[in-house]
């Protein structure tokens, strides 16, 4: 996300300041008067818990692995925007794992979600980083390492001109989610099925709202998903996508020889 920086690069006096405020318990009020907040929704990766639909295809450990390496590649994202980050772990036992995801330096702020399902959690999330001054929050899950600086620099551009911006995934999820407003109600949404994108803009559309639809990406659910990061990612330099393009790899090759 270099192309995503916080508008404040060249007052290197103010960068430092806020630095040594977040090392102290900074507060999402004064991050939010820097810049657009990127908000990371994440799980721990734990074996047996999440990615279960991998788990099948690849097996626990495997699972696990592939659950950290997107997690990387999300945390490498948010290391790269150089703005006030919000790390979202699903359990707030998760608090200290959260908080030592990023270096200590960074402008990361950790808020744990609710409880409830995933959309009555987002709400909470919203409400919660808006009631604290946020304005402009963007938010991204752990399974999209497709996403690139051009994908969050055409989110911050279309934000200046609509209220609400997705970025719809290929499989009728969504990818990316963004908005100068609160969401509308969100915990009935058909989450985790294909009506997911359509239904979510539909209720940001008859909340009032203005919503701009960006180009399709994929999130990562399935073992053929995993499989086609091996093309996707082959001419990625970033180095959480080397990692996982390395993983994809060797995947395909225990496949291989198990199928021998």
């Amino acid at each position: 996300m270099d192309t995503l920086h916080a508008h404040h690069e060249t007052d290197d006096g103010l960068f430092g300041i806020v630095c040594i405020l977040l090392n102290g318990g900074m507060k999402i009020r004064e991050m939010a008067k820097m810049d657009a907040v990127l908000v990371v929704v994440c799980k721990r990766p734990r074996p047996g818990m999440g990615k279960q639909r991998l788990a099948v295809g690849f097996g626990i450990e495997q699972a696990m692995a592939c659950a950290q390496a997107l997690l990387d590649c999300a945390l490498e994202d948010a290391l790269a925007w150089r703005g006030p980050v919000v790390i979202a772990p699903a359990s707030s036992g998760d608090r200290a794992w959260a908080a030592s995801l990023l270096p200590p330096q960074s402008m990361v702020t950790i808020q744990p979600q609710g409880t409830g399902n995933l959309g009555q959690r987002l709400n909470e999330l919203d409400r919660s980083l808006r009631l604290n001054g946020a304005k402009q929050l963007i938010y991204i899950g752990s399974d999209a390492p497709l996403l690139t600086d051009e994908d969050y620099s055409a989110c911050r551009a279309a934000l200046m001109h609509a209220d609400t911006v997705l970025i719809p995934a290929f499989d009728g999820g969504v990818v990316l989610m963004a908005s100068n407003l609160p969401w509308p109600e969100l915990g009935h949404l058909p989450w985790s099925t294909p009506h997911l994108g359509a239904t979510l803009m539909e209720q940001c559309r008859q909340a009032g709202q203005t919503v701009a639809c960006l180009k399709p990406n994929v999130d990562i659910d399935e073992p053929e998903q995993i499989e086609q990061l091996y093309a996707d990612l082959r001419h990625d330099s970033r180095p959480a996508r080397r990692r996982l393009h390395a993983l994809v790899s060797c995947l395909r090759a225990n496949k291989r020889v198990n199928h021998a």
